[in-house]
């Protein structure tokens, strides 16, 4: 049966943390994931798991801990933010290229400088392409689920990658909120005993890890590794299902919200869905024909069933909570033209930079946008189609 709880999005993610009881967690504090680690290192104090803590000196550190202990055959896991996983940045390609299933919640923040500790998605969004599998989660819940459903994707035999569940900081991270848990049992079966095939501590199979890797082999060596990705879409619509047997939680690769005829559409990542589901809500009430797109999982990113569900629409508005510095949209904008280029029939898109480091997004701000893609249906054409929503003077 589900336990009910009132728990912040990082408590949520210990408490699933200690119910898979990884063989190693490492990390260093850093806001606003430090509490993941904080809650988990209670866990470990209490003798609720045996899992060998160690608190390292650097992000940099806690990824090579891991990657360590990933390759010696155990489970390993960790959290981190902003300047934490830049940290990091040269242990996450590792880690990837090593094929070792470590499950990282990252708690996503800006990126400085300036310093801020606030939320957007900067700092996972500039992992985008270092090998990692990456999911995000719209709410407490979501985090929790994500974290469970992420050790069994990157375990499988067809991925053996590492996961970044992604969840928004102190929105999500902080705030308290009703939440079903599953009960011990029950993900300790779910994920079941890690079995690696390839290990270090294999006394009957030495094997090298991190080897030097020149022009002979390097180049299949990634080519398989994108294999791996490329196989996870697969892979996490079948846990995504076997999970919601257990739970009734249904998932897949984004949430399509009230999608039915829809004409005008936003695409967004993270917290903000629940303010934009609350104005497709009103629209719809009055009759519009509205719609939303939730990204879930953004890599590997899901171009051909993200192309099926535009295909009908009239203009889609692609919100990124991060810049992409290129002068010519975002992440997210980037991605999911690429997914519409090679489709017929495809809408007017437009991108919208809003949310950085941490400013509000309000129910107004997305009646702009619905607004918006109003006058672009009407017109037919998008005169501007990298735009700012929010922003005090675009020229600052």
């Amino acid at each position: 049966m589900a336990i009910r709880d009132k728990l912040s999005g990082n408590e949520a993610v210990a408490v699933a943390m200690r119910q898979i009881n990884p063989g190693v967690v490492a990390a260093f504090p850093i806001t606003p994931s430090t509490e993941v680690p904080q809650y988990f290192s209670s866990f470990v104090n209490n003798g609720q798991v045996d899992t060998e803590f160690v608190p390292v000196e650097s992000e940099h550190s806690a990824m090579s801990a891991c990657i360590g202990a990933s390759a010696a055959g155990v489970r390993a896991m960790t959290a981190t933010s902003a300047n934490g996983l830049a940290l990091m940045w040269e242990m996450l390609y590792i880690a990837a290229s090593c094929r070792l299933p470590i499950v990282m919640a990252t708690v996503n923040r800006a990126l400085s400088g300036p310093i801020n500790i606030h939320n957007d998605h900067a700092d996972s969004m500039g992992a985008r392409d270092s090998g990692w599998i990456q999911i995000y989660g719209e709410n407490n819940q979501e985090a929790y689920d994500n974290e469970i459903m992420a050790v069994k994707i990157g375990e499988h035999k067809d991925v053996l990658l590492p996961v970044m569940n992604c969840y928004d900081g102190f929105i999500t991270s902080h705030a308290i909120e009703n939440i079903e848990l599953l009960e011990d049992d029950v993900v300790k079966n779910f994920v079941g005993a890690y079995k690696p095939e390839h290990y270090l501590l294999n006394p009957n199979q030495p094997i090298a890890v991190g080897p030097l890797d020149l022009p002979n082999y390097y180049f299949e060596h990634k080519r398989n590794q994108v294999e791996g990705m490329r196989k996870a879409k697969d892979v996490i619509l079948e846990v995504s299902k076997e999970f919601e047997k257990l739970t009734g939680r249904s998932y897949g690769l984004f949430e399509e919200y009230k999608m039915d005829e829809a004409e005008r559409v936003v695409v967004v990542i993270g917290s903000t869905a629940g303010t934009a589901k609350a104005v497709v809500d009103e629209l719809r009430a009055k009759g519009e024909k509205v719609g939303l797109i939730k990204v879930r999982v953004f890599r590997p990113f899901p171009a051909e069933e993200m192309a099926k569900a535009l295909a009908n629409c009239k203009a889609v508005a692609i919100m990124d909570k991060c810049d992409g510095f290129n002068g010519k949209g975002a992440p997210l904008f980037n991605e999911v033209c690429s997914a519409l280029y090679f489709d017929e029939t495809k809408p007017l898109a437009v991108n919208y930079i809003y949310g950085l480091g941490g400013r509000d997004v309000r129910v107004d701000d997305i009646e702009k946008v619905f607004s918006d893609l109003t006058e672009i249906v009407a017109s037919g054409k998008v005169d501007d189609p990298y735009r700012y929503l929010g922003v005090v003077d675009a020229n600052c």
